[in-house]
């Protein structure tokens, strides 16, 4: 259930890998019992709440709710994408990542990164001996050690430089086309880019997957990015991220610009923090990755209408990734301006400034709205809650959604319904107390079952054949057969190992939630609460039965013996946890 890679790999190279070393790494980690404890290093705290689980091979902060296994961890502290965490562990535990889907052979990458990165180092060669290229970038006001940390290289302006440098054979040449370094047309198979300024666009990993060029004359579009290839994805990569993580600090917040040069120009003079899109609204994929990457995100666009729908798009984007402890904020420049050029003119302190007065995402979002209805109207007010209230249930749940939620009521002077996910109407806050907590759920037996298993799945031995509960319709009861079913087939697994299995299942939020329930206890007393829960679900079972008996009215001799064996096995279940609880 692990996406493109098989179940078995993922299982094994977690076996391999272990949680503590990944962790103590990136880091520092003191023993606290059977676990480690730390500082967590997804929010600010004085005491440390973040545990790592030998045991479990398993991360969880009880401050901020971040949680998950080695593969996990990396994706958040990193800001990697799940298989390029799954290749950093791989390499660490000296075994090959599977290719293609369902782990099939696929076309090697190794020999297209290869390429990549050569051909990045050809164009920066190419820059310093085309005096036109490095006139233009000094007009534009770039020295020459911002060029070197970008790469920053020059394509010259003949239609075959790259076919007559790398495309000696069939395969290089077939590398150059699945880079998406060659275009094909009338004039045959030629460089796609031609006199232009390289930007190397590099993965989270640091490694070359695409180039975005700008013309330095008038001929052909302003920028040129490179298409679509099997390394290099727009919508999911940032330009500048790598770099930024390696120079910025974790607590700096991103700011994210639309253009390569605003990046560039940003790093000159005392913002390495800054990405830009590619060419593209801002999708969700790069909401993830920001979010991942830091806890601040400050959209920096255009004041113009233009720039304030690209605005609200990265909102819309943003909205289903703000997790607890995450925020992110707009700032809107003056007219005509750009960070480029804003930051030459006015200089850093000017922009740190104007940094200062970015809006809240919560201020944009209804201001946004409230400028489209008539606010001193109940029908406009009505209409509010019908534009917001969409947006808002797709927040995750937590203290902000609530807040946001309180604050829409406030401005409609309307009291909502409740969300379609809440089961009653909100007597009490929202929230459960702690900030960045997640929201806490009630323990109910089959709840409690499912939060054993996923913490302990060796407990699956305690579960018997479910056979007890085969006639039940309890809610939760097919995902708990699920579970016991999958853990019979992998035995010894660990939390993190079944958590990552279950990464594509629907029900992984879910059961994510449960894997980081507080469940201490001797594993005699864990096999105990895991027998008592389902000796409840099946109390729950036949007492529904007995009720649906009673209200039948009158019963035949098999109806009657039935109710007598159920009667039975109520008293005795009942018995039973009496006893358990004494």
């Amino acid at each position: 259930m692990s996406g493109r890679l098989p179940d078995a790999f993922i299982e094994d190279l977690l076996a391999r890998t272990d949680i503590v070393d990944v962790i103590e790494r990136r880091v520092p980690l003191k023993r606290a019992g059977n676990e480690f404890q730390a500082l967590c290093p997804f929010h600010n705290e004085k005491s440390p709440s973040f545990t790592v689980s030998p045991s479990k091979q398993f991360y969880h902060c009880f401050g901020c709710g971040a949680h998950g296994s080695a593969i996990g961890f990396l994706m958040q502290y990193e800001g990697l994408e799940f298989r390029d965490a799954v290749e950093d562990l791989a390499k660490l535990a000296g075994v090959e990542v599977p290719q293609g889907e369902g782990g099939r052979p696929s076309r090697p990458r190794d020999g297209l990164l290869d390429l990549m990165q050569n051909v990045a180092s050809h164009f920066q060669q190419t820059l310093k001996g085309h005096s036109p290229a490095v006139d233009y970038l000094k007009q534009r006001g770039l020295s020459g050690e911002v060029c070197r940390d970008f790469g920053i290289g020059y394509a010259p302006a003949g239609w075959d430089g790259l076919l007559k440098q790398f495309g000696g054979t069939p395969e290089t040449r077939e590398l150059l086309k699945r880079g998406g370094l060659l275009s094909e047309g009338d004039r045959g198979v030629y460089d796609k880019f031609r006199d232009r300024i390289m930007f190397p666009i590099h993965d989270r990993r640091g490694r070359v997957i695409g180039f975005g060029g700008r013309a330095i004359t008038d001929n052909g579009p302003k920028y040129l990015n490179s298409p679509e290839t099997e390394l290099f994805h727009k919508g999911r990569e940032l330009y500048g991220l790598w770099l930024a993580r390696k120079r910025a600090s974790r607590d700096e917040p991103l700011l994210v610009v639309e253009g390569y040069m605003d990046v560039v120009a940003l790093a000159q003079f005392g913002f390495p923090n800054a990405v830009a899109t590619l060419g593209t609204a801002t999708t969700s994929d790069q909401a993830a990755i920001l979010l991942r990457a830091t806890d601040v995100v400050i959209f920096c666009f255009d004041g113009d209408a233009a720039g304030r729908k690209a605005a609200w798009k990265a909102l819309l984007a943003t909205l289903p990734k703000l997790q607890p402890g995450k925020q992110a904020k707009f700032l809107f420049l003056p007219d005509g301006e750009d960070p480029d050029s804003l930051i030459r003119a006015q200089g850093e302190a000017a922009f740190r400034a104007l940094l200062q007065e970015a809006q809240p995402l919560s201020d944009f979002f209804f201001d946004r709205l409230m400028a489209d209805v008539d606010m001193d109207s109940l029908d406009g007010r009505a209409q509010l809650v019908q534009l917001a209230r969409p947006h808002l249930e797709s927040l995750p749940e937590g203290v902000f959604q609530d807040m946001m939620l309180e604050r829409l009521e406030s401005l409609a002077r309307h009291r909502l319904q409740p969300l379609a996910s809440e089961p009653k109407a909100r007597t009490e806050p929202r929230s459960s107390g702690r900030v960045g907590a997640p929201p806490a759920q009630q323990r109910t037996p089959m709840r409690l079952a499912l939060a054993l298993l996923m913490q302990h799945p060796q407990l699956v031995s305690e579960a018997g054949t479910l056979a007890a509960l085969e006639d039940s319709d309890l809610p939760g009861l097919p995902l708990l057969r699920e579970l016991v079913d999958f853990c019979r087939q992998r035995p010894n697994l660990t939390t993190a190992q079944l958590m990552e299995l279950l990464r594509d299942h629907e029900a992984y939020t879910h059961l994510v939630k449960l894997a980081v329930w507080n469940l201490p206890g001797e594993p005699e007393r864990l096999a105990f609460e895991f027998r008592d829960a389902l000796a409840q679900l099946r109390l729950k079972t036949v007492e529904k039965s007995l009720h649906g008996l009673q209200r039948g009215g009158t019963m035949d001799d098999a109806q009657k013996a039935r109710y007598r064996a159920l009667l039975a096995e109520e008293q005795e279940l009942k018995n039973s946890l009496r006893g358990r609880k004494s």
